[in-house]
């Protein structure tokens, strides 16, 4: 039996392959146009293209990859060594992440060769069982756009630094413009009152250093004030530095500003009082509680008109009008150590003295008249009658407090008052004055048969002055700075004398 094929079924079979050879020529013609559309379009795209493999060399580039990759050749080559010249795998490597959980991965990297910065996203290439043989990755030049972001930030930090500088500058303006303790002008026509004005008129138009003394609450700010106004730098601020409020460790850089990173807590630029001031007036009230270091920094910036920052040595140049004020004896504290003399020969250039308000007792009425139509303004009462009997007490008072004592009086019996007419409330002089013989609001004069001893005397002065303040005991305004006392030493009389806020 003939088991060989006949020659007609070989010719079926030849047939048969030619035409399978034909199609498998046709499919691979097919599939060579479409890795060259393929090529074509991952050669135009604007994102790099690498493929990667699990030895983590690279086996094809799109022409992209080149341009952002502008190194050696990279197809054949171990991807960290050729394009970043490193000996092992970048940290956190998106390719071998992928590898290892067949998951997408983006990470940002920033080039160690032309420090640009590129975002890679790293894709997994499967086989039909699932495992990962190869890693595409897109990579992106975002150099621009991280600079973008940089530049951002930058201007997020100045503008924030812009808003605190606006904000120091506000609290300056807002001083400015607030009526301080009540006063809103100059009341008075007594001869004291009208000599230091005619001294304000003489200094204002002058850029001498002025040195304004006197007690408590006689309104030295407001001279301060007016002499600014009369002055050619009245367009300018008004800066006013209230020396008993700022600790002596911040002083100097509420003076002369500090650079960031001065001091624990300078975290920006903060400009002091004296570049705030600039071109027109910085008034250091209670100058003789400035520290005696810092008090040397001060006579360098009255000398040379110039100062550096805290943690600067950039020189900046000054421009304002000093004036200062006290209520304390200068020469005593220079003897006591407590001021230099130098310094104070510097500010003392142009002295002026505002009298205590029992030396114009002539001013009291015009004084009790302007504060009693200020408040009931406010208050929206109308108290426009004022007693004789009342005027005549609070003209006879002595005022320890001086003109703030009297506006605060005047304050709380315009709240007290229900009519039109002003009334003192009954508790509000329960104390005698503090030197024998003088007049109370009272009208009774001290005689032997009620004189009080030492004690009693402090105790009640003592009481006096916190009523008078609202039991405040330090800062400006407090009982301590009314008699002229340290706010501890006020403290322990206050305990040795058992005196307790009802």
């Amino acid at each position: 039996m003939n088991d060989q094929p006949t020659y007609e079924e070989l010719k079926q079979k030849n047939k048969a392959l030619i035409k399978e050879v034909l199609t498998l020529q046709q499919v691979g013609q097919e599939l060579g146009d479409d890795r060259e559309r393929l090529e074509v379009i991952m050669a135009t795209l604007n994102t790099g293209l690498a493929v990667i493999n699990p030895d983590l060399t690279v086996d094809w580039i799109n022409a992209e990859t080149a341009k952002i990759l502008p190194w050696d050749e990279l197809v054949g080559k171990v991807c960290y060594e050729a394009a970043g010249g490193l000996e092992e795998p970048c940290e956190g490597c998106g390719a071998l992440q992928a590898f290892a959980d067949g998951q997408v991965h983006e990470t940002f990297r920033q080039s160690p060769v032309d420090r640009k910065w590129h975002h890679i996203v790293s894709v997994p290439i499967k086989n039909g069982n699932g495992r990962v043989k190869q890693v595409l990755e897109s990579v992106t030049d975002i150099t621009q756009l991280k600079q973008a972001e940089q530049d951002l930030a930058q201007t997020v930090k100045e503008l924030t630094a812009l808003k605190e500088k606006l904000e120091e500058e506000n609290i300056y303006l807002k001083e400015e413009i607030q009526a301080v303790q009540g006063f809103e002008e100059i009341v008075g026509k007594s001869n004291p009152l009208l000599y230091v004005l005619s001294k304000v008129k003489q200094v204002a138009k002058t850029d001498a250093t002025v040195l304004i003394q006197g007690e408590t609450g006689v309104g030295k700010e407001l001279i301060a004030r007016a002499i600014h106004r009369a002055s050619p730098w009245s367009a300018g601020p008004f800066v006013k530095v209230n020396c008993p409020t700022i600790s002596s460790q911040l002083i100097e850089s509420e003076l002369f500003g500090h650079e960031p990173g001065a001091f624990t807590g300078a975290n920006h630029l903060r400009k002091g009082r004296f570049e705030m001031a600039r071109g027109g007036t910085i008034f250091l009230d209670e100058i003789s509680e400035i520290p005696l270091e810092v008090q040397a920094k001060l006579l360098g910036v009255l000398q040379e008109k110039k100062f550096e920052r805290v943690g600067s040595s950039k020189t900046l140049s000054v421009d304002v009008r000093i004036i200062t004020a006290t209520n304390r004896n200068l020469t005593e504290e220079i003897a006591a150590g407590r001021f230099r003399s130098d310094l104070y020969y510097r500010l003392n250039v142009f002295p002026i003295t505002v009298p205590p308000l029992r030396n114009r007792r002539e001013d009291i009425p015009l004084l009790v008249e302007h504060f009693a139509a200020l408040f009931s303004k406010r208050s929206g009462k109308t108290i426009d009658q004022i007693p004789k009997s009342l005027m005549e007490k609070l003209v006879a008072y002595h005022w320890p407090g001086n003109v703030r004592e009297l506006c605060n009086v005047v304050e709380r019996a315009s709240i007290t008052s229900p009519g039109p007419e002003l009334h003192l409330p009954e508790d509000i002089f329960i104390v005698p004055p503090a030197f024998p013989g003088a007049v109370d609001v009272s009208g009774a004069v001290g005689s032997p048969d009620d004189f009080l001893s030492l004690e009693q005397m402090e105790r009640r002065h003592i009481l006096r002055a916190l009523k008078i303040t609202f039991w405040r005991i330090s800062g400006d305004g407090g009982a301590a700075k009314l008699l002229n006392l340290n706010p501890s030493t006020l403290r322990n009389r206050m305990k040795k004398l058992d005196l307790k806020r009802p």
